[in-house]
């Protein structure tokens, strides 16, 4: 709860939030507009005017945005299913590990699939201005959101209009359940988002955030063969990932059983209408995420994950004697996801191995500041951002910085040869290199990550110390990731004159 922020938080909301706080500033200063809605930094920002600007503050009003999210999933769950589906439902959507992590970081996927969930059960209970308030309030929270809302619309036109077609329903009429009241909830939604964005527009010349921002998430995932890899991402992402795939595969072995009867009735299932609802609005929300979006990160999929959960527990409920164990194992399964990470790459923010990177840079920036407080440091994002910005928690003070890209050979022989304008180096590992790497002997699948998804190997701590023309005078790992400052000779050298 009190850890300083972590890479996106302090990369981009922290910053945007706390302009809002200090200027009241829709439009954040202190880094490059994002364009992103500004529902979550507002929040953020009246909760440090009533508490004060501290991890810990930020940390317990997500919490009760994830705690708000898992009422919304519990209520949903209720409604299409019953109260014992409802509470294993929601237990299991806390427990994984994306949704655990996210549930206390400053960003805004989380907060968008929280309202998304209420939007859904005010879309089922037909409580039309509830709905286009709820959908609002999520698009507002992050952009994407607004694709739930008219994937709804679109599978409502398309039943109905298949519905019309086996009926006779006669050309030109406009069934019930099309109605003008049931479109504009629908609607609303990406109305106010085009409002943002125009507001945006007007203020900073660009539409959907600064243009290499706009790059990185549109321009350059337009490839046929980078879609496709991406999609069975998102596909593994909702279904499998962080042991989810076990939560999948108890489901789908149920439904080799027959229903369980009490008092001699089946035990109802998820109307099919609403299963294939959640189909849509997945499928939808999948194929888009595969198109846009530079890096696949799993809590993009936050706001259908628990739809796919609720969908498999009710699987359980309805076929299996032994349900309750069922999702005990589950549940087990979220916990040892959380703590043991997983033989493939994955994203740090995705179990609690971001509490360890968080771990590894206080203490490896401490020393550096304690020891080298003048020094210019070399070093890549995010750890450029922790140095120079106290209010991030990991220094007391700004110090001087030399940014690269990142700890390749290549980005260091490149540094090298500018010695001259730093002192010390802070290299990290920027990414997670399980022991055991899936398909890393397929030199074609290396080359396909890096030309797609930004891969690269990070030399290790020695092999940067020799590159640069430096001595390790600080190392220190964790869990597969690790730490290290280099000084450089000629400093040391000086310090000895």
């Amino acid at each position: 709860m009190r850890l300083p922020y972590f890479w996106d938080e302090a990369g981009y909301y922290i910053p945007a939030a706390r302009d809002l706080w200090l200027t009241g500033s829709l439009i954040p200063h202190s880094t490059p507009s994002n364009a992103h809605p500004p529902l979550v930094m507002a929040y953020l920002a009246l909760w440090w005017k009533i508490a004060g600007f501290t991890p810990l503050v930020t940390r317990a009003a997500m919490l009760l945005v994830a705690a708000f999210s898992l009422l919304g999933i519990f209520r949903l769950a209720e409604h299409i299913a019953n109260r014992e589906v409802a509470w294993a439902s929601a237990i299991c959507t806390a427990l994984y590990p994306v949704f655990f992590v996210q549930s206390t970081l400053a960003q805004v996927d989380l907060a968008a699939a929280g309202l998304i969930f209420w939007g859904l059960l005010s879309h089922f209970e037909r409580r039309w201005t509830a709905t286009a308030l709820w959908f609002s309030l999520a698009a507002m929270a992050k952009e994407t959101a607004v694709l739930v809302p008219l994937a709804l619309l679109a599978w409502r036109i398309a039943a109905r209009f298949c519905s019309s077609r086996r009926s006779g329903t006669a050309d030109g009429e406009i069934p019930e359940n099309l109605s003008a009241g049931i479109f504009a909830p629908l609607l609303v939604p990406a109305a106010v988002l085009a409002t943002w964005y125009a507001y945006h527009y007007s203020l900073t010349g660009h539409v959907f955030g600064n243009p290499e921002f706009f790059r990185y998430n549109v321009q350059a995932t337009a490839n046929p063969l980078r879609i496709l890899l991406a999609l069975l991402m998102r596909l593994w992402q909702t279904v499998g990932y962080m042991n989810l795939g076990v939560l999948s595969a108890a489901a789908l072995l149920a439904m080799l059983l027959p229903p369980l009867r009490d008092q001699g009735e089946e035990r109802p299932r998820i109307s099919l209408h609403i299963q294939f609802t959640f189909l849509a609005v997945a499928a939808v929300y999948i194929v888009v995420m595969s198109v846009i979006g530079g890096a696949v990160l799993a809590r993009y999929m936050l706001p259908i994950v628990p739809l796919a959960i609720i969908v498999f527990v009710s699987t359980l409920w309805r076929r299996v004697h032994f349900w309750r164990q069922a999702i005990a194992l589950v549940l087990l399964g979220f916990v040892l996801a959380l703590f043991i990470n997983p033989p493939y790459g994955f994203t740090l923010e995705d179990n609690l191995a971001y509490r360890d990177y968080i771990l590894l840079h206080q203490d490896a920036e401490n020393f550096l500041e304690a020891r080298y407080p003048m020094a210019r440091v070399l070093t890549a994002w995010p750890a450029n951002d922790e140095l120079t910005h106290p209010a991030f928690g990991y220094v007391t003070r700004p110090m001087q910085v030399v940014r690269i890209e990142n700890f390749t050979i290549e980005q260091l022989m490149s540094a090298a040869d500018q010695r001259s304008s730093f002192d010390m180096a802070l290299v990290f590992s920027t990414k997670y290199e399980p022991p055991h790497p899936w398909l890393e002997h397929w030199e074609a699948w290396r080359r396909i990550k890096a030309r797609f998804f930004g891969y690269h190997r990070d030399a290790p701590p020695a092999l940067a110390a020799q590159i640069l023309g430096g001595d390790l005078v600080y190392a220190k790992a964790r869990q597969g990731q690790w730490i290290a400052v280099i000084e450089l000779r000629q400093v040391r050298d000086a310090k000895l004159r």
